[in-house]
């Protein structure tokens, strides 16, 4: 087993890796496990050593991700919560872990994916394991009443041609939610270094973006989500809040504050 070391660098392997690993006989799909540091823990992770639909490996902005996420952890305690682009499950395995949060994994329409998932919840001591939603972009919602006041993800914008079915399904989370219980709560208050504080919005997307692609097709994203109506505001660190555009009472939209 591999031990990888909490730096991006160590996220990427060469291909004449040695690194042992195991083949599943029934689909040929050859893994590998790893140990990654988290922020007060360590997962043992399988990662698939290869995957056409991208869903392989960890990338940077999870682990940054992971530190944010625990840094502002009374945004984000007691929330109900679904992460995008689940990928091996590891981010939604730690908060599980760290902070027993409610946490329902997703990614494409694929079994591999799921079945990865659940291989490394139960590894890592999440038994039952997470729930799982199966879902492509763009599609229709396998639930027509969606009710995660807060969703993650990180590293998702690789793709550029998945950014309308991306912010298609945002659209979808964020202006269709109804809270799990039809109670509204309210949103807690988080420190922000300087003293101010912040309130993350129910319901919220945050998501980490740090992998590297060109400025203008990263942007395209942002615009695109400004232009259907979302509001994003970058918290620093190269993490992005984005909700529905606040209107007032008559229907007009209220500029972004």
């Amino acid at each position: 087993m591999d031990i990888a070391l909490f730096s991006p660098s160590s996220l990427f392997h060469d291909e004449d890796d040695t690194s042992s690993g195991e083949e599943d006989t029934e689909t040929q799909q050859s893994y590998v496990e790893r140990r990654h540091k988290f922020p007060g823990m360590e997962l043992v992770i399988r990662e698939f050593s290869f995957h056409q639909l991208n869903a392989n490996l960890l990338w940077p902005g999870t682990f940054a991700f992971a530190e944010w996420l625990v840094e502002h952890r009374p945004s984000i305690e007691g929330r109900h919560c679904l992460e995008l682009g689940s990928g091996t499950g590891a981010l939604a395995i730690f908060l599980r872990r760290l902070l027993n949060l409610d946490i329902t994994t997703s990614d494409y329409n694929d079994q591999e994916i799921e079945e990865n998932i659940a291989h490394n919840c139960r590894v890592n001591g999440i038994t039952p394991v997470l729930p799982h939603i199966k879902h492509t972009w763009g599609d229709t919602f396998p639930t027509a009443d969606p009710d995660w006041d807060l969703i993650i993800a990180s590293d998702i914008l690789l793709y550029v041609k998945q950014y309308a079915n991306l912010i298609k399904t945002l659209l979808f989370l964020l202006k269709s939610y109804k809270p799990k219980d039809n109670k509204a709560r309210p949103q807690a208050k988080d420190e922000q270094s300087g003293g101010q504080s912040f309130s993350l919005p129910r319901p919220a997307f945050l998501m980490s973006w740090r992998r590297r692609i060109g400025k203008e097709d990263e942007s395209l994203f942002f615009s695109g989500c400004e232009d259907a109506g979302l509001e994003v505001k970058h918290l620093g660190s190269r993490v992005y809040c984005i909700k529905p555009r606040e209107t007032t009472t008559n229907g007009d939209q209220i500029e972004n504050i």
